[in-house]
């Protein structure tokens, strides 16, 4: 479900800037004749112009994967890494000066604008450039092939024998088989980080995620400490669902497999990453058969294919008043995987030139999972429309959350009334049971994917600081994943291996953290959302579909892109300035009652 996205918050490519351009006549490193204010003007042109030839050869790449496009792409990254070290070194010239608020602020993105800034030597930086692309081709292009080429399982195969199968020697074999395709990934992510940090270090940061932690109005150390205090927020009710799920996989493949008080096996989960369970829906289902929640069934019955599943998300959100999106997305998105070559099926969302041609990239298919992706992605197409009249430097989310909140903050409106309302579920059954169903299944997805979005940051915080070095990356990873999630590697792992590198952000390099804050966010933007919409009643029942003041509301805030600080972002629409988990606990109340209560007894914990 993760996914990228072509603005100053996401990850082209090979997310080595979130939203920028690369210039054919770079910015020369040079005293200024021009103000300051002047000086930024120039710079948001520029980067909104240029921008598309970076766009283009992204786009390209990850939808045609082949030495070409992987080269073109490799260059408009250096040209762009080029033009944006001269800006950065150029905007020095107005540090001691008094600045307005506006244009102090876009100069400071600026310094932030990429997401792995490169060495001022133009040959580390054409190494750096190489190196990145060439770590998104081998995760773009991996297949696992255990007896030879008419063997070969690529990695859409081996996600559906995660989600499907239930038998524990097949799923041990298709997770060992993804995971080892990211071996050859190892030795280029050692490099880049020894490239990124010297770029980082120029800037005047201590390492890379350093970088990355100053980009959420506040001062890194600061920024750690929000983080850690949001996750002990939501903890006690991952714990509750760990418990309650590793009893229920105990029934299922013994107690020998998923012994009590230990972690659960990581390939056991429905999900080549353990990051969301909801495949495993029917092993753990409190109540069966008290509501249909099978909403992939009707998707196939009703031959919904990839344009129509699209279509359907773009009616919520026009229902809230956003517009029609433009006839250029649906003739350029990527929506279904070409029999003819090999693409990044990973979804993601693009606004190639900073105002009207936007595009998602999924290979979309007839399920649950995806349907939710499609209504996710789109929530950063609709974004991007919003703020598409900013400042260039100010077109991304207020935080790089909030661009990952969005969609997902529609999805939790995709109650099962609304489900009913569109045809894909059953009639709606007011009971305590079909409750819990309901919660149980969007805990899966919401809940289990706390820890893992908390701990990938975290092991790459210790990377770029020294922490972790390279004799420790795959140890260092399965620490941090048996001490948030309580998931542990199904067959023994070494130093060979480099299972980070099996997960698409880790080489595509896109910051993670954001994806944490966004499953906080989503669940407060909801609440308020709910609140405008007057509704009455759970949380977990409301749907803002079809209601003009929630859309209102809405679309308000995302015009406002990354002009302000995002507490200020954040309170127009909620009130208060701080990220808060307490809506997650409202929502979940009724299931997190019901987990203590099946739990009494259990030996929890890991």
């Amino acid at each position: 479900m993760m996914k990228k996205s072509l603005t100053l918050s996401g990850a082209i490519s090979i997310a080595l800037l979130a939203a920028a351009g690369c210039s054919k006549a770079p910015v020369e490193a040079q005293a200024p004749k021009e103000s300051a204010t002047e000086f930024v003007a120039r710079v948001n042109n520029e980067m909104k112009e240029e921008g598309k030839e970076l766009a283009a050869a992204g786009f390209a790449y990850a939808t045609f994967i082949n030495p070409d496009t992987e080269f073109l792409n490799a260059k408009a990254n250096e040209r762009y890494l080029e033009y944006f070290g001269n800006a950065v070194e150029q905007s020095k010239a107005y540090a001691s000066e008094q600045l307005d608020p506006s244009t102090a602020r876009s100069i400071s993105l600026l310094k932030l604008a990429v997401a792995a800034p490169a060495p001022k030597d133009p040959a580390k930086r054409a190494e750096l450039t190489a190196t990145t692309s060439k770590m998104e081709g081998l995760y773009g292009a991996a297949k696992y092939c255990p007896q030879g080429p008419e063997s070969c399982k690529d990695q859409g195969q081996l996600v559906e024998i995660m989600a499907k199968s239930r038998n524990y020697d097949e799923l041990t074999d298709a997770w060992t088989g993804w995971h080892s395709t990211a071996r050859p990934i190892r030795k280029e992510y050692v490099r880049f980080v020894e490239l990124a940090n010297e770029g980082s270090r120029e800037l005047g940061y201590s390492d890379l995620g350093a970088m990355w932690r100053s980009g959420y109005d506040m001062p890194p150390d600061d920024f750690t400490k929000e983080a850690a205090r949001l996750w002990d927020q939501v903890k006690p009710l991952y714990g509750q669902l760990h418990c309650y799920v590793r009893g229920k996989l105990q029934k299922t493949y013994g107690a020998e497999r998923v012994p009590n008080g230990k972690p659960i096996p990581a390939h056991l989960l429905g999900n080549m990453w353990a990051q969301q369970w909801a495949e495993i829906y029917p092993l753990v289902e409190p109540y069966p058969g008290v509501s249909d929640l099978n909403v992939t069934n009707a998707l196939v019955k009703q031959k919904y294919d990839p344009v129509k599943i699209t279509q359907s998300a773009e009616n919520f959100y026009v229902s809230l008043g956003f517009p029609k999106l433009p006839q250029t997305f649906w003739e350029r998105s990527l929506l279904k995987q070409p029999r003819d070559r090999d693409v990044q099926c990973h979804a993601s969302a693009w606004s190639m030139d900073s105002y009207e041609d936007v595009r998602i990239k999924q290979c979309i298919e007839p399920t649950q999972e995806h349907l939710m992706t499609v209504y996710h992605e789109l929530g950063h197409v609709f974004y991007y429309l919003s703020y598409k009249d900013q400042p260039y430097l100010f077109q991304s989310g207020a935080h790089d959350g909030f661009h990952e909140a969005i969609g997902d903050t529609v999805n939790l409106s995709m109650t099962p009334a609304y489900l009913h309302s569109i045809g894909l579920a059953g009639p709606v059954k007011q009971s305590h049971e079909a409750t819990i169903n309901t919660q149980m299944k969007l805990a899966l997805d919401k809940i289990a994917f706390l820890p893992f979005g908390k701990m990938i940051d975290e092991w790459r915080w210790k990377v770029f600081s020294g922490e972790v070095k390279p004799e420790n990356y795959n140890a260092a990873w399965w620490q941090l994943r048996e001490q948030y999630q309580g998931v542990s590697a199904p067959v023994p792992r070494s130093e060979e291996d480099f299972d980070p590198g099996a997960k698409y952000h880790i080489p595509g390099n896109t910051p993670y953290t954001r994806y944490f804050l966004s499953f906080i966010l989503q669940f407060q933007f909801h609440k308020a959302l709910c609140d405008a919409a007057g509704h009455k009643g759970p949380l977990s029942e409301c749907s803002v579909y079809g209601n003009a003041e929630a859309g209102k509301r809405f679309r308000e805030m995302l015009a406002l892109g990354q002009s302000q600080p995002w507490q200020d972002t954040l309170e127009k629409l909620t009130g208060t300035r701080d990220m808060d988990a307490s809506a997650i606990t409202e929502y979940f109340g009724p299931l997190l009652a019901w987990l203590e209560e099946q739990n009494k007894g259990q030996s929890c914990g890991w």
